[in-house]
C-alpha cells in the first residue's frame, strides 16, 4: 500500500513556490536591455575621449579632437580668452569646423593622420574588436532569453546569462584597452596633446559593463533550481513508499 505524505500544518504549497520567477526574469531582461542600449550607443558614438593641445596664443584657432572606436572628429575652436586654470583648446561643445574620418586601418582610402601618428594602431584594432565581441554576446544572449519565453525553455536562460556576463566582461577590457591608448598619447613627446577627458561614449561603456555583468550574474541565479527551505519539502519530493 502507499503511504501519503502531507506537509504539516503552514508548509508552502509547491504549485505557488515558483510563480514569481517569470515576473524576476522579465524584470531583469528590462535592466538588461537598458545596458545593451548602452552598449550600442558606446561601440557606433565617437565621443570615447576628448584631446586638446596646448594653446599658445589667443585671438586664434585651436584644433581640439573626439574620438572613438572607428572615427576621429576634429574641430577648429576660435580662441578668444581662456582662465588661469585653463591651457587646452575647447572645450569641444564651442562652434567650429567639424570633420570626422574613419580611422586609417579600417578603411585604407580614408585619411587620419592625427591619429596614426599619436596612438598605435594596435590600441584601436583591438578594443574595436573585443567590443565587436561584447555586442555579439549581447545578441546571442538576447536571443536565447527571448527563446526562453516560449513553451517554457527555462533551460536556455543559464547560457543566456553567461552570454551577458562575457558581454559586460569584453566591453570594459575595452574601456581599459582605450585608456591605456590614450594615456599613451598624452605621455608621447610626439604627440601635440597636452589634456584630455572621458566623455559620454566612455560613461556609457562603463555603466553597460556594470547592468551586464551584474544583471547576468543575477539572472543565473534565478534560473538555478532553488534548494529547499524546509525539510518536508524533500520529502514531498521523494518517490512513494510500496
Amino acid at each position: 500500500s502507499r503511504t501519503a505524505r502531507r506537509a504539516p500544518p503552514g508548509a508552502p504549497l509547491r504549485s505557488g513556490m515558483d510563480d514569481s520567477k517569470p515576473l524576476k526574469v522579465r524584470l531583469t531582461f528590462s535592466v538588461i536591455l537598458v545596458g545593451i542600449s548602452l552598449l550600442f550607443a558606446a561601440v557606433v558614438s565617437d565621443h570615447w575621449a576628448v584631446l586638446s593641445p596646448k594653446v599658445e596664443e589667443f585671438n586664434a584657432t585651436c584644433e581640439a579632437a573626439h574620438f572613438g572606436l572607428w572615427r576621429l572628429c576634429t574641430k577648429r575652436i576660435y580662441v578668444q580668452e581662456q582662465g588661469p586654470k585653463e591651457k587646452g583648446c575647447g572645450p569641444i561643445s564651442l562652434p567650429g569646423d567639424h570633420n570626422c574620418s574613419y580611422f586609417k586601418h579600417f578603411t585604407p582610402g580614408e585619411t587620419s593622420e592625427i591619429f596614426e601618428v599619436t596612438t598605435q594602431k594596435e590600441y584601436s584594432i583591438s578594443a574595436a574588436a573585443i567590443a565587436i565581441f561584447s555586442v555579439g554576446f549581447a545578441i546571442i544572449g538576447t536571443i536565447c532569453v527571448l527563446l526562453s519565453f516560449r513553451k517554457k525553455r527555462d533551460y536556455l536562460l543559464k547560457p543566456a546569462s553567461m552570454f551577458y556576463t562575457f558581454a559586460g566582461l569584453c566591453i570594459i577590457i575595452s574601456v581599459e584597452v582605450m585608456r591605456q591608448s590614450v594615456k599613451r598619447m598624452i605621455d608621447s613627446k610626439e604627440t601635440v596633446w597636452i589634456e584630455y577627458s572621458y566623455s559620454w561614449s566612455f560613461a556609457c561603456a562603463c555603466a553597460a559593463f556594470v547592468l551586464l555583468f551584474v544583471c547576468g550574474i543575477a539572472l543565473l541565479l534565478i534560473a538555478l533550481p532553488r534548494f529547499p527551505q524546509n525539510p518536508w519539502e524533500t520529502c514531498m519530493d521523494a518517490e512513494p513508499e510500496h
